[in-house]
């Protein structure tokens, strides 16, 4: 297994990742998703990704279950913040779901940090400010190590991190996009100038 630097930062992940979308919960009970852990794991997986939308946050919980048997130190978690309920501040972007939905994560998870959170997605009703702000806050309260997003266009970054550095926040690290064989050129072509201007990563 080779382990990559995220973009030009110091944290280090598997080249394969090991995701619970669609699998922990209807197709993988706690003692399936230990067996398959154990054998990714033996294999140098080291990246473990997630998300409070993935089954209601029962993949997170089945994701701590079926981390447990391992250091904390030898794993690198991911889990993402935007869809976490039904009610007027249980989605989005705001400072309030953003920090009531990571801890919210956390408590599933049995963690005290997560290394990346990521934004699932870009949420135009909230000011750029408050999200970035709110993203600055779980990394310096210690919730998380890094920040990133999924699904953002090259603008949405450029104005993230130009709103970073005018406010002196925590700048976001890696991006998650949709890339496989019938969607490329966002990942080729548009983030292209965000990966030299920035260093980020993706994943």
């Amino acid at each position: 297994m080779e382990y990559r630097k995220v973009g030009k930062w110091g944290l280090k992940i598997s080249e394969l990742g090991f995701g619970t979308w669609l699998t922990f919960g209807p197709q993988l009970d706690v003692d399936t998703s230990k067996k398959i852990i154990r054998e990714a794991f033996k294999n140098g997986i080291n990246f473990f990704d997630t998300a409070e939308a993935y089954q209601g946050g029962m993949a997170e919980y089945i994701l701590s279950q079926a981390l447990k048997e391992f250091r904390r130190e030898e794993l690198v978690v991911s889990t993402k913040i935007f869809w976490g309920g039904s009610g007027p501040n249980d989605t989005g972007l705001s400072r309030k779901h953003l920090v009531e939905g990571m801890r919210n994560s956390l408590k599933r998870l049995q963690m005290e940090y997560v290394d990346i959170v990521y934004c699932h997605r870009p949420d135009p009703s909230v000011p750029m400010e408050e999200v970035v702000m709110g993203m600055d806050y779980l990394v310096r309260s210690g919730m998380a190590l890094y920040w990133g997003t999924s699904e953002w266009s090259a603008e949405e970054l450029e104005e993230a991190h130009k709103v970073c550095r005018e406010w002196r926040c925590v700048e976001p690290v890696v991006e998650q996009p949709q890339y496989n064989m019938l969607k490329r050129d966002r990942v080729e072509k548009e983030y292209l100038p965000i990966y030299e201007k920035y260093g980020m990563g993706l994943t």
